[in-house]
């Protein structure tokens, strides 16, 4: 069986689309809203220049007038659009985004985990009691332990199934972080997305994203349409098989500090009690 590798790591996303076109829009509106100011208070100096009896303050021109301020800041804004902006969208920056959500779905998930293996710790103390009780007198205390202890020791239904739900959000997110961060980093597959955005003349911004663990591919649902863009992540497109055997997912975990700081490695008194830690 093959399961999809966790890649630990953290892709910096400096947000999904900027905001070079809203930029542009304010500052170029200012400018208009000036000028259209600019243009009324013309019509009516012309119109009352020549009636005549009718006049302002002298200071009116003042208020239509633009900053340097607001020509900077439209100057800049103009640069920028044109440098910038990128009218479909940045598929490698929506990817990178819907992987951060996903870490933080994980990360969620493994202090759920974290905390319902802490409240099964007993069990761990048990097997191990249980494992190197060789003789009769030994058994004999661990049963002595057992029954006095019975109720602390007890693990319920809810514990269980808190403990299994939350491997299973682990993996998905993980598992989704994962896809995302790698066909990011794929310039292809990215190029490819990207050119399925224009084609429906569409935001990678406001695409679906998604992970199909079936179809294994990583899809963009274009909105507004009925069209999606996929690229396989097993092998199929531009060299992405990010697909490993069970050995080496397992083999890679049991290699992690989260691992080595474990109660199942270090042993129930190192865990809790930090004597008897010697590997």
């Amino acid at each position: 069986m093959k399961i999809p590798k966790i890649l630990l790591l953290l892709a910096a996303s400096s947000g999904v689309q900027s905001n070079e076109l809203d930029n542009l829009l304010d500052a170029s509106t200012e400018i208009v809203e000036q000028i259209n100011t600019g243009i009324i208070l013309t019509g009516a100096a012309i119109e009352y220049a020549y009636q005549g009896g009718q006049l302002s303050n002298g200071q009116l021109s003042q208020t239509a007038h633009i900053s340097t301020a607001q020509m900077n800041a439209y100057n800049n804004a103009l640069s920028d659009f044109a440098q910038n902006y990128q009218p479909y969208g940045n598929v490698q920056e929506v990817l990178e985004q819907h992987a951060q959500e996903a870490l933080a779905d994980m990360n969620q998930a493994v202090d759920v985990f974290t905390d319902v293996v802490v409240d099964m710790i007993a069990v761990v103390e048990i097997q191990e009691q249980v494992a190197e009780a060789e003789t009769p007198d030994d058994q004999a205390e661990v049963q002595e332990y057992v029954s006095a202890n019975q109720e602390a020791l007890t693990i319920t239904q809810e514990d269980v199934d808190t403990y299994n739900q939350s491997l299973d959000d682990i993996e998905t997110s993980a598992n989704e972080a994962s896809a995302y961060l790698g066909v990011a980093a794929n310039e292809d597959a990215v190029a490819f997305l990207q050119q399925g955005a224009e084609n429906n003349n569409s935001d990678a911004s406001l695409a679906s994203v998604s992970y199909d663990a079936n179809q294994q591919w990583v899809q963009m649902a274009w909105s507004g349409t009925n069209n999606a863009t996929a690229v396989y992540i097993n092998g199929n497109d531009f060299a992405m098989d990010f697909y490993v055997q069970e050995a080496d997912i397992l083999q890679a975990g049991s290699e992690t500090l989260f691992y080595q700081t474990s109660p199942t490695y270090l042993g129930y008194d190192c865990f809790i009690n930090g004597t008897d830690c010697e590997q």
